[in-house]
């Protein structure tokens, strides 16, 4: 239901149905699971069923059906390089200081603080009985999740405390929760699911919260919850009305560069808007309910084909049946695009791009975006990767050097520089007019925006894909 973002966009989906039936989910093309039997208990079943009728009823409030639909924040409002994404809109950069993070808390943010702190020392406990609550209670919720529960498990519950926890943070919220929102009509979510996530939410955190669970506290969370949902369900509401859940792609190339890294091409069914730096979530035929999140290795083209770059990881199920079994005329399934890594196009402020391994896809898009807007600002390119042989799509970065004369990309060879990819930067610059942007591994990613912050970029100017979705991508 709910996904850790950027999520970022995890994997917690229904069966997708055959193509023919015009809706969102159902059966066909996959086919659910049997749900097993959770284990039993019933200590506290006559109280967690009464709190399904505390979260008010909630729907889908689309224009001119129920009043209007909420948006407070522009479509693209963050994709600028003054934007402040904060730790919701964006999970993997530098907290957000500032005045939203300066006022005091309200009454239910510290109830709901409180908990966290006394779950967050069992909070594999707390996972496991939300999920036997949520199963028991409402088995037919067991076919929108993955046959296997090992990634998925930690997302859900994740994804709702940290949403709970920045309750305050209106603007952050709303700006994080509508993007769920829009993301999770893909797995099949309707309205009439959220009351009974809810339900086992608190069901979950006062079992383990008992020593500072009362009636207040229980009324914060009913109301953070509600806000919560309907945000979602306004916005999956408003989505409905311009996109389909999902997309149906084919493959129509697949180039295996080195041994386990591939570059897949796909057309979609129907035309996917996106941007440059973006990336989306995809499903494929061999593991059903299970979504991976992938960046678009270039800018919009005008064949409308997508490319994306996989590096297969050892028992990884997404990417090695990408790299080792697709062929073109398999079919996948695309979520919606996602993801705020974008140009801002009214600056002409440098790109200063940091890519490693297949991190490199999305900073080809970007390059490819600037040139394609005509400024000729500069940007520099720093391709890191461990050996010479993982450097894969270098030909196609210098050949995008010698077109353009204000790119200039430097291959960083770990190995040979003993340094790694973020360190190298520091030899360069200076960097003060530079937007930065980078892309690879989770530890890359956190270094990197050590190191940027430490030679004087500001956070706001530093962007990234979140990592904990980069964490759903090594599989």
């Amino acid at each position: 239901m709910f996904e850790a973002r950027h999520s970022m966009d995890a994997p917690a989906t229904t069966s997708a149905d055959n193509g023919t039936s015009g809706g969102g989910g159902g059966g066909g093309w996959f086919t659910p699971h049997t749900p097993p039997e959770p284990p039993a208990d019933g200590r506290q079943e006559a109280t967690e069923g009464r709190r399904l009728a505390a979260f008010r009823p909630v729907g889908r409030s689309a224009a001119g059906e129920g009043g209007p639909v909420r948006r407070r924040i522009p479509p693209n409002a963050d994709s600028g390089p003054t934007a402040q994404p904060g730790p919701i809109a964006d999970p993997g950069r530098a907290v957000q200081q500032g005045p939203a993070a300066a006022r005091p808390a309200s009454p239910d943010a510290v109830l709901i603080r409180r908990t966290m702190d006394a779950v967050e020392p069992v909070a594999d406990k707390v996972t496991s009985y939300f999920y036997a609550l949520l199963f028991v209670r409402h088995p037919d919720l067991r076919p929108l999740f993955p046959a296997a529960m090992d990634a998925q498990r930690d997302r859900l519950l994740k994804a709702l405390l940290t949403a709970a926890e920045h309750i305050d943070n209106t603007e952050v919220l709303v700006a994080y929760l509508e993007n769920l929102g829009r993301g999770h009509r893909k797995y099949g979510t309707r309205p009439e699911h959220y009351p009974a996530v809810g339900e086992c939410l608190l069901g979950a955190l006062s079992r383990f919260a008992e020593p500072v669970w009362n009636q207040e506290t229980e009324g914060a969370w009913v109301r953070a919850y509600t806000k919560i949902s309907q945000v979602m369900i306004d916005a999956a509401a408003e989505d409905e009305l311009r996109a389909p859940a999902w997309w149906y792609a084919e493959v129509v190339s697949h180039d295996l560069r080195t041994p386990d890294i591939a570059v897949v091409t796909v057309r979609p069914d129907q035309p996917y808007p996106f941007l440059a730096g973006q990336y989306t979530s995809l499903e494929t035929p061999w593991w059903p309910r299970v979504w991976r999140h992938y960046s678009f290795a270039s800018a919009p083209r005008s064949d409308g084909l997508l490319s994306f770059h996989v590096k297969a990881v050892p028992a990884g199920w997404v990417s090695s049946a990408l790299v080792h079994r697709a062929r073109p005329g398999d079919v996948i399934r695309l979520g919606p695009p996602a993801g705020t890594m974008t140009v801002n196009h009214t600056t002409d402020s440098g790109l200063l791009c940091l890519g490693g391994g297949t991190g490199i896809a999305p900073i080809k898009a970007l390059v490819e975006d600037v040139a394609e807007h005509g400024r000729k600002r500069p940007v520099e390119v720093f391709y890191g990767a461990r050996t010479d042989h993982d450097l894969y799509d270098i030909d196609t970065m210098l050949r995008l050097q010698q077109s353009h004369s204000w790119l200039s990309v430097r291959p960083v060879i770990d190995q040979q520089a003993h340094l790694q990819l973020p360190d190298v930067v520091r030899e360069f610059g200076p960097w003060d007019e530079y937007d930065a942007y980078l892309s690879g591994p989770p530890g890359m990613i956190r270094n990197g925006v050590d190191v940027l912050r430490d030679i004087g970029i500001p956070f706001e100017r530093i962007r990234h894909d979140a990592v904990e979705e980069l964490v759903a991508t090594r599989d």
